[in-house]
């Protein structure tokens, strides 16, 4: 997904869309999961020269990647679409006070607490952590290098790194994560509802469509077996004065200052498959090295002065 903060940074996907040629080249794409220069440029009835320069634009918007594929015949560039989603936020900022943003990530291993039920397991980008469907290797100290865990009902809970400046406080959080639901399996069609705690707060619930795995996903390695969770959607979770939201939409009005944080402040976030949830579909989280994406637990913090 592709977060655009103000009209600015939205600029290059701005030109990027309008272009009809460039929309079709998107829609061709996304028929087809990918395909090569030549097939694209025959496909809409333009010179491969023409297409260079449309395809170009789309990969500097960030919307459309190139992969080189080495044939008999040489290197060959294959086309996909980079992204699921494009999210702009257009609200105008009022406050008077200027804002500051902190980043960080957290592995997915480096949770702090776990209760977890079968079905379950725990892997690094290399091999299982112990045994599937056994509990007790979420334990292990192995487990800090892990890459995807998945589990059926439970939560994990992580500590978010506060290390903002002196007398700061928080005014957003956004926290970005690969995630799906968990079937014994894989089923594209198998809801599950996720919910999300803030410091025990529960803040919202979203529902994942699905665990999915008819594709393998980008950066999921080799040895990783074909009917198992290939790859999940990049969410966005945001909670700001205004509420809680997914991907722009909001999923409850529980908003950043009923936590009252700044900088001395404790962060913890739970993701949970509740016992009395009404779809207990299990719950994937992908990190680094599986999945579409190739990303731990990103976290960016907005946070200003404290008043006197």
């Amino acid at each position: 997904m592709l977060h655009i903060r103000n009209l600015a940074e939205g600029l290059k996907i701005f030109k990027a869309l309008g272009s009809e040629v460039r929309v079709n080249i998107i829609k061709l794409l996304l028929e087809n999961r990918e395909m090569n220069m030549n097939e694209i440029a025959s496909s809409l009835g333009i010179t491969n020269g023409a297409l260079t320069n449309h395809i170009k634009k789309l990969e500097d918007s960030g919307i459309v990647k190139i992969i080189p594929e080495y044939t008999g015949h040489g290197n060959q560039k294959v086309c996909r679409v980079d992204v699921d989603k494009i999210l702009f936020e257009l609200a105008v900022d009022n406050q008077e006070e200027k804002e500051e943003i902190y980043t960080t990530e957290v592995p997915i291993g480096h949770y702090s607490d776990y209760r977890v039920f079968p079905t379950c397991g725990i892997a690094t980008r290399d091999a299982m952590i112990g045994e599937v469907d056994d509990p007790r290797y979420f334990a292990s100290p192995e487990r800090v290098n892990a890459q995807i865990i998945w589990f059926t009902k439970g939560y994990v809970e992580y500590i978010i790194p506060n290390l903002l400046p002196v007398s700061q406080k928080i005014d957003q959080i956004t926290i970005s994560l690969e995630i799906s639901s968990e079937a014994p399996g894989i089923n594209n069609d198998w809801p599950s509802d996720i919910t999300f705690h803030l410091n025990d707060e529960e803040i919202g619930t979203w529902t994942s469509p699905g665990d999915y795995g008819d594709v393998r996903g980008i950066f999921t390695p080799d040895w990783w077996f074909p009917n198992w969770n290939q790859y999940g959607l990049l969410k966005m979770l945001v909670i700001n004065k205004e509420g809680t939201f997914i991907d722009g939409l909001k999923i409850s009005d529980v908003d950043i200052t009923h936590f009252s944080l700044n900088y001395k402040s404790s962060i913890r976030f739970k993701i949970q498959v509740r016992e009395d949830a009404k779809n207990i579909g299990g719950v994937t989280i992908f990190g680094k090295n599986f999945g579409n994406y190739n990303q731990n637990i990103a976290v960016r913090i907005k946070y200003s002065p404290m008043k006197p």
